[in-house]
């Protein structure tokens, strides 16, 4: 356990302790799943492929279906040319997928594989079935996070995908960024019940949420298709949903086929989803449905009723960028206080956009892009908090914290199951993380009071 860290902080530039991240390539194979009938290979040592693909199955407790180029001594010294091409070669044979999205993990970018230069050998030599695709994403763990490795393929899906007819087509693309099956899901709800026309990638819905059927499928119904791709390059404008995750592909598309680009967060909480909501009315020039401001009502009036025990309460929150920022907003908007605030994907962003959020009134809060899980534990420490959200990894610092409320949030979820069920975006996702935040919190309440105010009701 980590009862023995202390309260004393000390800067460290050369180690980190417990990252609040993971690497590149788990964020690639990832974005490579929302793709239909896609098969993800990890270019690099088996054992790479198989941490990638166990951490992705242990948080969606799930199959994951992926390749590698099984590297070992030789390839490692000589290059993985011969690796590759026996790999492609046996995937096309034996797994018929549509497209093969390629990462590349440590070991093949300290090497300096060319990538580019093996696809295309692969094609002259007539090796490429008619009809298949191959992209690839340069994906190093020793940079970014598996938020960057998350970008990076989707930028890849437009830079081999996306093509311009010289069309335009009365509809606009969604990136939706690094959320679960069920965010995605509810993200096209939303949009659809706008009544907007889109094309939405990568989209894992129906690939890691999909249900019992007693038959396995290689590649479940879900998942952007090759076509669907491919025309966002007609699209009339792309709505990208989150800086770190989504921006990288909206320039390339911008770049390449000069569809004009919108960024918001993620619509995770009430100020961030009123924002997706206005930017795909205006996309969609419709008006928002009853139905919707019905939802976006009910969140407003459990926001109130839950005020009491939520006011003032100080908050610990780790995370993605892309989660965290929008979080943080909406803890403000419930009236709590965010007194540490961590990601460990790197950006300058991040601190401005936060403080921002905080106003004066959190100016003391300690806010830090590139951390780890040991510092935040160390400010807990020194300046202990209420509630602390964040992933499973969190919760160590609970059980030393004397079993300080946690709310799990973001990825992984390791240790819990259901949440690539249930979305937390959106008013209905909102509406989900009041209830989980104040039940932790009411929860230790009724663990620890005395006796005499042990109630039924609070």
């Amino acid at each position: 356990m980590l009862n023995s860290t202390t309260s004393h902080h000390t800067e460290r530039q050369a180690l980190r302790v417990n990252p609040a991240k993971t690497c590149q390539p788990i964020g690639a194979m990832y974005a490579a799943l929302g793709i239909h009938n896609c098969l993800p290979h990890s270019h690099g040592s088996q054992g790479c492929c198989a941490y990638h693909r166990s951490h992705l199955t242990r948080h969606f407790k799930e199959p994951v279906m992926a390749t590698t180029s099984s590297f070992t001594e030789g390839a490692s010294v000589f290059g993985g040319l011969a690796n590759m091409t026996q790999a492609l070669t046996n995937i096309f044979s034996i797994y018929q997928p549509d497209v093969v999205a390629v990462h590349t993990t440590c070991l093949s970018e300290v090497i300096g594989d060319d990538l580019p230069m093996m696809f295309k050998k692969f094609r002259e030599d007539g090796k490429l079935p008619p009809g298949k695709h191959l992209i690839h994403a340069n994906t190093p763990s020793f940079q970014g996070s598996h938020i960057t490795g998350f970008a990076n393929m989707t930028t890849a899906m437009v830079r081999y995908l996306c093509e311009k007819s010289g069309e335009v087509c009365d509809r606009f693309n969604l990136l939706p960024g690094y959320l679960d099956p069920a965010d995605m899901r509810e993200v096209k709800r939303l949009a659809a019940g706008i009544g907007a026309r889109f094309v939405m990638f990568p989209d894992t819905s129906d690939v890691l949420d999909g249900p019992q059927t007693g038959r396995f499928q290689m590649y479940p119904q879900g998942g952007a298709t090759v076509e669907e791709i491919r025309s966002a390059g007609d699209g009339f404008a792309t709505l990208a949903l989150g800086f770190w995750a989504s921006e990288p592909a909206a320039k390339e598309l911008e770049h390449k086929c000069e569809v004009p680009y919108e960024l918001v967060e993620l619509p995770i909480g009430l100020g961030a989803t009123d924002a997706f909501v206005d930017a795909v009315r205006r996309l969609a020039a419709t008006e928002v449905p009853g139905e919707i401001e019905r939802e976006r009502g009910q969140l407003i009036d459990l926001m109130s009723d839950m005020s009491q025990y939520l006011h003032e309460k100080r908050v610990a929150v780790f995370g993605d960028p892309d989660h965290v920022i929008p979080l943080v907003r909406f803890l403000v908007e419930l009236g709590m206080r965010p007194v540490h605030v961590v990601t460990g994907t790197p950006g300058k962003a991040f601190e401005t956009n936060v403080r921002q959020l905080l106003g004066p009134a959190g100016a003391a809060a300690k806010v830090r892009a590139g951390e780890d899980l040991l510092s935040l534990h160390q400010w807990i420490k020194a300046e202990p908090v209420d509630l602390l959200i964040g992933n499973t990894y969190g919760k160590y610092i609970a059980r030393a914290e004397d079993n300080l409320p946690f709310v799990r949030f973001g990825f992984p979820i390791l240790d819990r199951v259901a949440h690539r069920l249930f979305p937390t975006v959106g008013y209905r996702g909102a509406m989900r993380l009041v209830a989980g935040i104040t039940d932790a919190l009411l929860d230790k309440k009724d663990r620890e009071c005395p006796e005499e105010f042990f109630e039924l009701v609070q």
